[in-house]
């Protein structure tokens, strides 16, 4: 989700958080009030800040979450689900998305559009 998204959609990542919660995820940090705000990647040369929706541990493995909703700027959301992909793959990391009801075919077309390979998404 992108930043304009945050306050609009705060419940379905409330609702992701507790989900993770209840299937193991320790160490939980979000992007929202209570929780520790996960780190933050700055693009070089400009003022853009990639900030994860969800970071947490499991087994000992990192996982990246994002919650894919229907936005007003597509691109900026597949640019940072392609960047959030690529560092959890550099790392040795877990990227998922998490979409809520009415989002599914937009995730799916999203995913299709820029060949992201992992088509499983978690479904809330």
């Amino acid at each position: 989700m992108i930043y304009e998204d945050k306050e609009k959609y705060s419940g379905i990542l409330e609702d992701s958080i507790s989900y993770l919660e209840n299937h193991g995820f320790e160490n939980i940090k979000a992007d929202i009030e209570g929780y520790e705000t996960p780190k933050s990647y700055l693009k070089k040369g400009s003022d853009i800040a990639i900030t994860p929706d969800i970071v947490a541990f499991k087994e000992g493995r990192k996982h990246y979450f994002d919650i894919s909703l229907k936005s007003e700027k597509p691109k900026l959301l597949k640019s940072k689900w392609l960047f959030l992909n690529t560092l959890s793959n550099l790392k040795s990391y877990r990227f998922r998305l998490i979409t809520a009801r009415g989002h599914y075919k937009f995730t799916e077309d999203m995913l299709e559009s820029i060949n992201l390979p992992n088509k499983n998404f978690i479904k809330i």
